[in-house]
């Protein structure tokens, strides 16, 4: 059975698009070859399917039980240099099942939400050192809170020397894998030459080794001297245990860390980078935010800010216009399946475009532009509207992510008053594995 329709132009032109502006080729081929289309964007330069209609999505995201399709881990072991081979995106079957019950109960209820305080107090620090004299970059603050939330709340970590070296180390290794140099290294294993710390494959080895030795120290010592009263993330999962009684060996907790900072650290700093972009960019949107914390209590419980009707629209309409993730974790089918009439044969990868599924214009009217009235006047399915991917491979960190998003932002906006300084027309831009806006400065108002 042929694949689905795609383009012609050799498979190496099509990675070099997809890695020096993924939007981009995404918007060309579905306008040339609809919902359903074949490219050749995978490691191992295998076709790959790529989805966006809702029935399709559906199909893709509630099958995997049903065998429908797989879900192997191998399919993502572009991520294997950052994370290890336990991260649960790396693992399958029941191994992969048995990660996810591990993981799933630190970012749940009120264990999360206990988390508030520290989050907003890590806001307030970064934001006392912005200048009122001059303009500054958007992204680095937004990624130095980031940063710290993670820091403090999943690694359980206060200022002092492990702190301040993760927090250099952890920051230098993702600024450094963000440009399209680096991440051709991921797209093709063959560049993974190690020419010593000034070549970029072997800056990223020496970094990843110095990282690695600082988090199992940090294991070792909560092993030695366990303390029951912790609250952050790598505490939990140290006391976890699966069905048959086993804790998380060191391997596994090394790995999910890295995990839990790339999905967690990168992709938030994004996402709070466009929201005060586009709350700037749009005075009406500004204004009625603005009102609607104004009328919150003057002194509220960081965790009430998750249930702010338009703070919650602000922050969905962000993850609409431009989706950090930008794909859902590819599956392969396991029995003749049909997408959009067309029939694809087993073996083939196939893959939800979160991007497309975001810019339907009968679904979201004007795609292009930012609109928050959306999600206050619209339902959507998850097969519709889907920035945390679905399935089996949802997002684990997803609620913790949009309460972080939500705490974050209601503390800028009561406290400070910015302004987009004169910058570049604000475009999005590869940066490493995900995608994010080009530089945004701003500047605090007297």
């Amino acid at each position: 059975m042929p694949l689905p329709p795609g383009p012609k132009t050799p498979a190496l032109l099509q990675m070099a698009h997809w890695i020096l502006n993924p939007f981009s080729l995404m918007d060309r081929y579905a306008q040339a070859y609809g919902d359903c289309f074949t490219v050749r964007v995978a490691q191992n330069m295998k076709p790959m399917v790529f989805l966006s209609h809702p029935q399709d999505l559906q199909l893709l995201l509630t099958q995997d039980e049903a065998k429908l399709f797989d879900t192997p881990g191998e399919l993502n072991d572009l991520f294997e240099p950052f994370l290890g081979p336990q991260s649960v995106i790396a693992l399958s079957g029941d191994r992969h099942r048995r990660m996810r019950q591990l993981m799933m109960p630190p970012f749940h209820g009120e264990r999360m939400r206990s988390y508030g305080h520290l989050i907003q107090e890590i806001t307030e620090t970064v934001m006392q050192a912005w200048p009122l004299d001059r303009t500054f970059p958007l992204r680095e603050s937004m990624q130095l809170i980031s940063m710290r939330v993670i820091l403090s709340a999943v690694f359980g970590l206060a200022e002092g020397p492990r702190y301040q070296q993760l927090e250099t180390l952890l920051g230098n290794l993702l600024n450094n894998m963000s440009n399209p140099i680096s991440v051709s290294l991921l797209y093709f294993p063959v560049l993974r030459q190690d020419w010593g710390s000034l070549s970029p494959w072997g800056r990223f080895v020496r970094q990843r080794q110095a990282i690695n030795d600082l988090i199992y120290a940090e294991i070792a010592e909560r092993r030695s001297h366990p303390d029951a009263n912790r609250s952050d993330i790598l505490s939990l999962l140290m006391s976890a245990r699966d069905e048959a009684g086993n804790p998380m060996t060191d391997a596994e907790l090394r790995d999910e860390l890295m995990t839990l900072l790339l999905a967690g650290h990168e992709t938030t700093a994004t996402a709070l980078t466009w929201a005060l972009y586009w709350i700037h960019q749009n005075p009406p949107v500004r204004t009625q935010l603005l009102q609607e914390l104004r009328e919150f209590a003057s002194n509220p419980d960081p965790s009430d800010l998750f249930r702010l009707p338009y703070l919650n629209a602000v922050c969905c309409e962000t993850l609409r216009i431009y989706p950090v993730g930008m794909l859902t974790f590819p599956r392969v089918v396991r029995s003749p399946v049909t997408f959009m009439g067309q029939t694809v044969d087993p073996g083939t990868v196939v893959i939800g475009s979160i991007y497309l599924a975001h810019r339907r214009p009968e679904r979201y009217p004007q795609p292009n532009q930012f609109d928050p009235d959306r999600f206050l006047n619209e339902q959507f399915s998850p097969f519709e509207y889907l920035p945390f991917g679905g399935g089996n491979r949802r997002c684990v960190g997803m609620a913790f992510a949009q309460f972080e998003m939500k705490v974050v932002l209601g503390t800028i906006l009561r406290q400070c008053e910015l302004a987009i300084a004169e910058t570049p027309p604000v475009k999005p831009q590869r940066r490493g594995l995900t995608a994010g806006p080009t530089l945004i400065r701003m500047q605090v108002q007297a």
